[in-house]
C-alpha cells in the first residue's frame, strides 16, 4: 500500500530549491520576511552607548523641519475639518504593521489630539465609508474626547465591502454648508482601496467641492489613483502615497498646520466672540449642546445659556465661545519662529545654552577609525554637557542646543532670547 497523501489543509508545499546566490543579490521577497530585526540598525560606540544614534535621529528630525516654510503669510486659524477613514476590506492588508486598519486608527487618535493642540479654536468631525455608503461618526465639534471615544469603539471601525468616495465627500460637503465665511473647509481622506463604488458621476462632486472652496487632502495607502490626483489638484489639496509607517504619520500630520488662505477669500472679517467663565452650580441644569443635566459649564455672555466645553458655538444665539488661552495659542501659526542657523563648535560665543543653561562642550574630540572598508567616527564628550549640533537665533543672536531648538520650534513656538530682549526694553521704557 502506498503512503497516504495528506488532505489539502494538512498539505504544505515547501520549495526546497533555494538559491543562496539569487537571494543574496535580490535580498529576498517582502512576504518571505518573518520578522524585522530593527535592533540590527543600532550601532554602539566604543563605550557601548547609543548616543550617536540618538544624535543622528535628532539631526534627521531637524532636517525635516528645515524644509518647512517660515514665511509670514495669511492663514485661516478657524478651521472646519472632516477626517474621512476608509473602512473597506482593503484596510485588512498587512503591508503596514500590524495591519492597515489598526495603524490607521492609532494614527487617527493621535491626529485628533495633535490637531486640537495646534488648532484650539477649530472644529473636527469623523466620517467612515464602507459597503458603498458613508457614515458620520461624530459631528463637527471642538471636543477631542468625543472623537477619540468614537474611534475606540470597535463597532465603529469594523471593515466591510468597498468604499464610496463620492458618498463620503458629499456627506462632508453637506455637513459644512453652514460654516461661516471666515472659517475654512477641509477634508482629510485616508484611502486604502484602489476602487470606489459611487452612485453617480464623481466629477460632479469634484466640481461642487471646487466651487465651495473645500480643500481635500488624501493619504493613499496603496497605489496612486487617478481620480484622487485630479480631486486634490482641483481643490488645491495634497495627495501622497505612504512608503512605510513613519512616512504615513508624516503625510497625515502635514494637514495639522492651517493652510494659506486662497486668493479668492483674501478679505478681512471681524468675528464676534464670547469669553464665558466656568461656573459650578448647586443644582444640575440642562446644557444646550447635549441636553444633559450638569452642574459645571460655561455660561454664554450673550444669552446666558450653558455649554459643556470650549471652544464651541452657542446653539441658542450662535456666538462663537472660546477662552483667551485658546485664542493666544492659535496665533503661533501666523507668526512662526524663524529657522535657527547652525553654529560650529569653534564659533560658539556663549558657554551654555541660553534656554536650558546646560554648558556647551567645546572640547569635542572626533576620533576616526578605519577598519578595512569601514570608517567609524566617534565623538568624545564631557559628562553633564550639551554636545552635538548648536544653533543660533538670527534675530537675538542667542545660542541653543539641539534639544531646545526642537522644543522651541515644535512646542513653545516662541524664541526665549527674543522675548527676553523685548521684556528688557519694556522695563527700561517704564523706568524712564
Amino acid at each position: 500500500m502506498g503512503t497516504r497523501r495528506p488532505m489539502d489543509e494538512e498539505y504544505i508545499d515547501i520549495d526546497d530549491t533555494f538559491n543562496q546566490d539569487d537571494d543574496a543579490g535580490n535580498g529576498g521577497y517582502a512576504w518571505e520576511e518573518e520578522y524585522k530585526r530593527s535592533w540590527d540598525v543600532l550601532q554602539e560606540d566604543e563605550e557601548g552607548r547609543l548616543s550617536s544614534v540618538v544624535a543622528q535621529l535628532q539631526q534627521q528630525r531637524k532636517r525635516r523641519r528645515l524644509l518647512k516654510d517660515t514665511a509670514v503669510i495669511q492663514r485661516g486659524i478657524i478651521r472646519h475639518l472632516f477626517l474621512i477613514i476608509d473602512l473597506s476590506e482593503a484596510m485588512n492588508e498587512k503591508d503596514l504593521r500590524p495591519n492597515r486598519i489598526d495603524l490607521t486608527i492609532s494614527y487617527a487618535k493621535q491626529f485628533v489630539i495633535e490637531y486640537f493642540d495646534q488648532n484650539p479654536i477649530s472644529q473636527l468631525g469623523i466620517i467612515v465609508t464602507r459597503d458603498g455608503i458613508a457614515e458620520k461618526l461624530t459631528e463637527l465639534s471642538g471636543n477631542p474626547t468625543d472623537h477619540v471615544t468614537a474611534l475606540e469603539t470597535r463597532n465603529n471601525v469594523e471593515t466591510s465591502g468597498e468604499p464610496s468616495l463620492q458618498n463620503a465627500l458629499n456627506l462632508a460637503r453637506s455637513s459644512m454648508i453652514g460654516v461661516p465665511s471666515h472659517g475654512s473647509k477641509e477634508v482629510v481622506l485616508i484611502f486604502g482601496a484602489l476602487t470606489t463604488c459611487d452612485p453617480s458621476d464623481i466629477h460632479d462632486t469634484v466640481y461642487l467641492l471646487q466651487k465651495e472652496n473645500v480643500r481635500v487632502n488624501i493619504v493613499g495607502l496603496a497605489a496612486e489613483v487617478q481620480i484622487c490626483r485630479e480631486l486634490c489638484n482641483k481643490t488645491k489639496g495634497t495627495y501622497g502615497i505612504v512608503l512605510n509607517e513613519a512616512h504615513y504619520k508624516d503625510l497625515l500630520f502635514d494637514a495639522i498646520p492651517p493652510p494659506a488662505i486662497a486668493p479668492t477669500k483674501n478679505r478681512s472679517n471681524l468675528v464676534m466672540m464670547g469669553f464665558p467663565r466656568k461656573q459650578r452650580e448647586n443644582q444640575a441644569t440642562f446644557c444646550v449642546c447635549h441636553s444633559k443635566l450638569t452642574t459645571v459649564g460655561y455660561i454664554c455672555p450673550r444669552c446666558r445659556s450653558k455649554v459643556c466645553e470650549l471652544p464651541s458655538d452657542c446653539d441658542v444665539c450662535g456666538l462663537t465661545l472660546v477662552s483667551s488661552p485658546h485664542l493666544a495659542r492659535s496665533y503661533h501659526h501666523l507668526f512662526p519662529v524663524e529657522n535657527f542657523d547652525e553654529i560650529r563648535t569653534s564659533n560658539l560665543q556663549s558657554m551654555h545654552c541660553f534656554s536650558c543653561l546646560i554648558p556647551f562642550d567645546k572640547s569635542d574630540i572626533n576620533t576616526t577609525t578605519t577598519t578595512g572598508t569601514t570608517t567609524t567616527t566617534t565623538t568624545t564628550t564631557t559628562p553633564g554637557t550639551s554636545s552635538g549640533q548648536y544653533y543660533g537665533c538670527p534675530k537675538c543672536k542667542q545660542e541653543f542646543c539641539v534639544d531646545c531648538d526642537i522644543f522651541i520650534h515644535e512646542v513653545l513656538h516662541n524664541c526665549p532670547g527674543c522675548w527676553s530682549i523685548a521684556s528688557e526694553n519694556q522695563d527700561n521704557n517704564n523706568k524712564k
